[in-house]
């Protein structure tokens, strides 16, 4: 149940912002939701558990869960590569196939990707139809097992990449369309800080959705839909996995039923929307994502955290000083030296510059004029900023932090894919989800504070 002060200044700014982005999201893919996005967008989830910790390690407490399909396995991910997480999805399949022949019943695996290498994006197909791989180059080209180790699985691997910059970035897992995973941790070597929840209920039919318009060959999106999300059916937290002692940083038990969620798809551009110096920076793409962001701080009363590898993109920058304007509190925890080259060629800058850039124009905020405090202006609320680093001791300890989460007034919770740089906000594809549950927020926002302890360099 939406609550009215969330409805009114929250949800239907929202919707009115997609209403009126209608005519630039049009042309983009997927957007299926547009036209009734109040429909297709707003639902409810069931949570069942909470991951932090690196990415295989999040990927291994996940592997009972993954082995226990039945008949689907839809994994999303924007980067693959030779690593242990590519190593234990390989395990995965096998197991899962060995299944499927013992019970003379194909298991259906979907595994699709943006990203394996430069070389790999630079000779890519430039078409959205993307590239799908023979069984005959799983191993040589993607070190997944050779086409006879996987026998009992219906199995197909697709890739979709666009240049320049339009790499599909979203991570996401479905399991026999009745669970849902949404980690921040793609399938690489990256011994990094991530994220992930498991969820349930009606939020599932919107992750398929998602995947059959944009990731799904056409013979996927023709059938009919044989195996129905059940979505009275609750699911037994046993088959959830409990984490390994010492393999993850925190994992939470959920049982929190019915909360109400916003599926935020954020489709890619071409247009990069690049603009020279002394210009003023571009309108980002009307996404769901970009604008539910954007209205979400606006509808802050009291605080707002925000994790994110990089802080480059101009209008949440913006938003994050009109915020502060309003006597908001922020609390930032983004990362120093993560991608340097990356952003410099999306974004032009990196986010310790932009880091340095606000913390001026926030020192000016601080010091109002004469007229301001005539006119009784409102003090600025308090920013905090941390860069995330590493213990110095500690095996497999996350190195940089890749984890990406907005909370704010300790009711909402926004997960995903979507960094706050400028790729995410204004050529990547994205994905997230919004969480409207004080209860969620509280467990989040706890064991952070835990799993950071010892992480965090102060810079304000």
């Amino acid at each position: 149940m939406v609550s009215s002060k969330h409805n009114t200044t929250l949800l239907q700014p929202w919707l009115s912002d997609l209403k009126a982005g209608y005519n630039k999201s049009i042309t983009t893919r997927p957007n299926y939701y547009l036209n009734s996005p109040s429909k297709t967008l707003i639902t409810t989830s069931n949570l069942h558990s909470l991951h932090l910790g690196t990415g295989e390690s999040i990927l291994k407490s996940l592997i009972p869960l993954l082995e226990s399909a039945n008949e689907e396995v839809v994994l999303v991910t924007c980067f693959w590569a030779t690593s242990a997480s590519q190593k234990l999805i390989n395990e995965v399949l096998k197991i899962l196939s060995e299944k499927a022949v013992a019970r003379d019943k194909e298991i259906r695996v979907r595994i699709c990707f943006s990203s394996s290498g430069i070389l790999q994006k630079l000779l890519h197909p430039q078409s959205l139809a993307g590239k799908v791989y023979e069984p005959e180059s799983w191993q040589s080209a993607l070190q997944l097992p050779a086409p006879e180790e996987l026998q009992g699985l219906d199995m197909v691997v697709k890739s979709i990449f666009l240049l320049p910059f339009s790499v599909m970035h979203p991570k996401f897992i479905i399991i026999d369309r009745k669970i849902a995973v949404l980690p921040s941790c793609n399938v690489s070597w990256e011994d990094w800080f991530e994220g992930a929840v498991v969820l349930s209920g009606s939020v599932v039919s919107c992750f398929v959705d998602f995947w059959r318009e944009f990731w799904a060959q056409q013979e996927d999106r023709d059938e009919l839909l044989t195996m129905t999300t059940d979505l009275e059916q609750g699911i037994d937290v046993t088959r959830i996995p409990q984490s390994q002692p010492g393999s993850l940083l925190s994992h939470t038990a959920l049982a929190l039923a019915n909360v109400t969620t916003i599926f935020l798809p954020s489709p890619h551009n071409r247009n990069p929307g690049f603009t020279f110096p002394w210009q003023d920076y571009s309108p980002p793409p009307p996404t769901p994502l970009n604008t539910f962001f954007l209205r979400s701080l606006a509808a802050a009363e009291r605080n707002v955290y925000i994790q994110t590898p990089n802080l480059t993109s101009p209008p949440v920058l913006t938003a994050i000083l009109h915020t502060l304007q309003r006597g908001i509190d922020i609390h930032i925890i983004t990362s120093e030296r993560l991608m340097i080259l990356e952003q410099l060629v999306t974004a032009g800058t990196t986010t310790s510059r932009c880091i340095s850039r606000l913390v001026s124009r926030y020192n000016t905020l601080l010091s109002p004029s004469s007229s301001d405090l005539e006119a009784g202006t409102r003090r600025p609320g308090k920013l905090s900023i941390g860069y995330f680093e590493p213990r110095k001791q500690g095996d497999r300890e996350p190195r940089q932090s890749h984890f990406k989460c907005t909370i704010v007034d300790e009711e909402l919770v926004i997960l995903g894919s979507g960094n706050l740089d400028r790729a995410s906000w204004y050529t990547s594809q994205e994905l997230g989800c919004a969480f409207l549950d004080s209860g969620f927020a509280g467990k989040l926002k706890g064991e952070l504070e835990r799993a950071l302890e010892g992480r965090v360099k102060r810079v304000l």
